[in-house]
């Protein structure tokens, strides 16, 4: 990598634990106003200290946060299909890299769906914001998004996805956690963060996934939903933070996300 390339990568993975809490709040880009983000200054200015990397839209960071965070943004280039529409794979490239740079940027995010009808696209948008990217030494986050019609995510369909983002020229890989995971981030050979996905029933749930994911090789966590759905984001927040920087068990998580009621 180039030396700002590692830079910019160094302000999302934090280099003293080699590890990242990232905050998910792009939803919109194909929920609309979903619950709990209708107004996103709201949600996120509270969260921002707690957070090592911010991940959301181009609308929503010129509309909703501080110029003054410094806070590393890892902004969403992909979209183009929502919540209602016929395939949710359907996606294109969003955002120019011009636009990236202008939004100081540390990374860029887009979705790829392996496996759906758009396959082909999602990864061809993949090789052309990588290109992209390269010229303004931006590391690029693949998201392994999977479609309505895929219930998949085992690790042979996980570590299929994970790998072919790397192979792409990917910097750093967002997916599910599975069975085996390890073998996912094994076969990857480029940082490997676990998404959320839909809020989970528990408190306790959210610790135990994101504690097996760090314990099994994840460099961290992207989560958006489990986090400022909750009553308690900020005991949340805090909580999954000392699971990923201070190697804090589940049952440590839960009191911390108590004391901090």
């Amino acid at each position: 990598m180039d030396w700002g390339k590692k830079n910019r990568l160094s302000q999302i993975i934090k280099p003293d634990t080699g590890r990242t809490v990232m905050l998910a709040v792009d939803h919109g880009y194909f929920l609309g106003p979903t619950h709990k983000l209708e107004v996103p200054e709201e949600t996120i200015t509270p969260l921002l200290p707690y957070a090592d990397a911010l991940m959301l839209t181009r609308g929503v960071l010129r509309n909703c946060v501080s110029p003054e965070t410094s806070v590393p943004i890892v902004l969403r280039v992909s979209g183009g299909s929502s919540i209602i529409g016929d395939d949710l794979s359907n996606e294109g490239i969003t955002t120019s890299m011009e636009d990236a740079v202008r939004l100081n940027v540390a990374a860029v995010a887009l979705s790829i769906f392996v496996g759906s009808d758009y396959e082909q696209q999602t990864l061809m948008n993949l090789a052309i914001i990588v290109d992209m990217a390269e010229e303004y030494g931006i590391p690029v986050l693949a998201v392994t998004a999977v479609g309505k019609e895929l219930g998949k995510r085992d690790e042979r369909f996980l570590s299929l996805s994970c790998r072919i983002a790397a192979e792409q020229g990917a910097s750093f890989v967002k997916t599910y956690y599975c069975e085996d995971f390890e073998k996912v981030v094994g076969s990857c050979p480029v940082p490997v963060v676990i998404a959320g996905g839909p809020k989970l029933e528990t408190e306790l749930d959210s610790f135990k996934l994101a504690h097996s994911a760090i314990q099994k090789g994840a460099k961290g966590v992207d989560f958006g939903r489990n986090i400022w759905q909750n009553p308690n984001p900020i005991g949340m927040i805090k909580a999954i933070r000392a699971i990923v920087h201070e190697n804090a068990s589940p049952e440590d998580a839960q009191r911390i996300y108590d004391e901090n009621k």
